[in-house]
């Protein structure tokens, strides 16, 4: 069995009501469930919420929703600890085993079900693999160029250039460090191992495991900021996606 889980809390300190925000026309959390619930491979979807209007869109698109408890709703929480509690719940819920969960967040919209069909086949052919989470290529922000504020108020290296070898063959080249992949948080398809033993997993998303493959995409978003927004109605657009073509 192939569970989904999505998360989302209503309380958001960069946008708030970001979850719902109206993008190309729908609810910004309308286009990962949409992903979950046009793959094939998915048994179950989820949505662990404090948001009543979120937990509305759940029932009008046949998801069960998971209350999430007010210690997970706070701006220390962590979305790994929300995962966890949703898996615990889930498990109860379903008699049959659970072999993989599809973690998702209702804001991240640049996710289709084609690339998480792609994750489960990736893992069901490596049964060594912990995880499938898609990554975006962003050179332009190597930690090479990574900066950090000092007490004199002056820019300093946020990471030691030691760290990339020798020094004196750096350059100012975006790509000189060959290519720097971050995880965008569209997917992470998991084994259920890795919330089981979640502290064994690589920071910071530890919930991936330690044997992560890359699903590689561009443009990939969570959304946290208002200019976030025609990001990811760009890369909807270049998927397909237009107002007229939803809902």
């Amino acid at each position: 069995m192939i569970i989904a889980l999505l998360i989302g809390r209503k309380a958001s300190r960069g946008l708030p009501g970001k979850n719902l925000h109206i993008v190309l026309g729908n609810p910004l959390a309308y286009y990962p469930i949409k992903a979950a619930k046009d793959c094939a491979e998915i048994d179950r979807i989820y949505m662990s919420t404090d948001d009543e209007k979120l937990i509305d869109l759940a029932k009008i698109n046949g998801i069960a929703s998971i209350q999430r408890p007010p210690e997970l709703c706070t701006d220390d929480a962590l979305g790994e600890d929300a995962y966890i509690h949703a898996y615990n719940v889930v498990k109860e819920k379903n008699e049959g085993q659970i072999e993989m969960l599809v973690l998702l967040m209702c804001n991240a919209a640049t996710i289709t079900s084609e690339m998480i069909s792609s994750g489960i086949k990736v893992l069901r052919e490596n049964p060594d693999y912990d995880s499938a989470v898609t990554v975006s290529g962003c050179n332009m922000w190597s930690p090479l160029r990574a900066r950090k504020i000092g007490e004199d108020g002056l820019l300093r290296p946020f990471v030691p250039f030691e760290t990339f070898g020798d020094p004196k063959i750096l350059n100012c080249d975006r790509d000189s460090q060959g290519d720097v992949w971050f995880a965008d948080m569209g997917v992470s398809i998991v084994r259920p191992r890795c919330l089981e033993n979640i502290e064994k997993g690589l920071l910071p998303q530890k919930w991936m495991g330690r044997k992560i493959y890359p699903l590689k995409q561009w443009g990939g978003c969570d959304i946290d900021y208002e200019w976030q927004i025609p990001m990811t109605e760009y890369w909807l657009r270049k998927h397909g996606f237009t107002e007229a073509a939803n809902g």
